[in-house]
């Protein structure tokens, strides 16, 4: 297997137990999924089924009770913080269903935050946020907080902070779960054209069938177990067209 055909995140024997007292909750139980490179993959589930959990791990939120998680062949869930946080800097974006703006900054202060902490020097990272507030739509409310914001606008803002590093692994917890229908349409064809543009792999996770659609792979997970993982060729055909 070459070096461009290894899995972009490798997950191995995952499990997640809580303890709650005296009593142990499995969250998840021997999780074994590959996810390749420039896939669009939905982790679909209801409330408690271990979806959130799963993204938390493979985000290196949270670590493992067993088993490994290995992005370009690195094992996260036994990094130390400093080192993870170096890692999600140089490789990965987050987009969540809160927003998590900082209230007090305008839209373009927000979205060059990721750069700051890259090192990107301050011309350079407000032109390419600029760029990115242009490409989601945003290009007359940069001045904008996120109070005089609409939902929607909010989360254009967060989806432009997530993809201003030009990630190679994006996740995203529930993006559209504030959203009303036809916002939810816009962002998700944001997200997934911006994707396709820059060869990036996402992994989403949500309890909307709906939204399940859009991505190239479903893995369905129920009381923290993938019970079945579907390749829906007619959205990676129609979601082509939106690069």
């Amino acid at each position: 297997m070459s070096l461009e055909e290894r899995p972009v995140i490798k997950v191995r024997n995952l499990r997640k137990v809580y303890k709650v007292g005296t009593e142990k909750i499995v969250a998840l139980d021997k999780i074994d999924v590959n996810i390749n490179k420039g896939e669009i993959c939905c982790v679909l589930g209801t409330s408690g089924s271990g979806k959130s959990t799963l993204l938390n791990m493979l985000a290196g939120l949270e670590k493992p009770s067993r088993g490994s998680v290995e992005i370009y062949g690195e094992d996260i869930s036994k990094m130390s913080e400093k080192k993870l946080a170096v890692f999600r800097q140089k490789h990965i974006g987050f987009v969540f269903q809160s927003y998590n703006l900082i209230g007090s900054m305008t839209a373009l202060e927000n979205v060059t935050m990721p750069l700051i902490f890259r090192g990107v020097s301050k011309g350079k990272r407000v032109k390419k946020a600029e760029k990115m507030l242009k490409y989601v739509g945003l290009g007359g409310r940069m001045k904008h907080r996120p109070g005089e914001m609409s939902g929607g606008q909010q989360q254009r803002v967060g989806i432009a902070r997530a993809f201003v590093t030009d990630p190679e692994v994006v996740f995203a917890d529930e993006p559209t779960g504030n959203l009303d229908t036809k916002t939810t349409r816009e962002v998700m064809e944001i997200m997934i054209g911006i994707c396709r543009k820059n060869g990036s792999t996402m992994v989403l996770v949500t309890h909307d069938r709906d939204i399940a659609g859009y991505a190239d792979r479903v893995l369905t997970i129920i009381d923290g177990n993938i019970v079945s993982d579907t390749v829906n060729d007619h959205a990676a055909q129609q979601n082509e067209g939106l690069a």
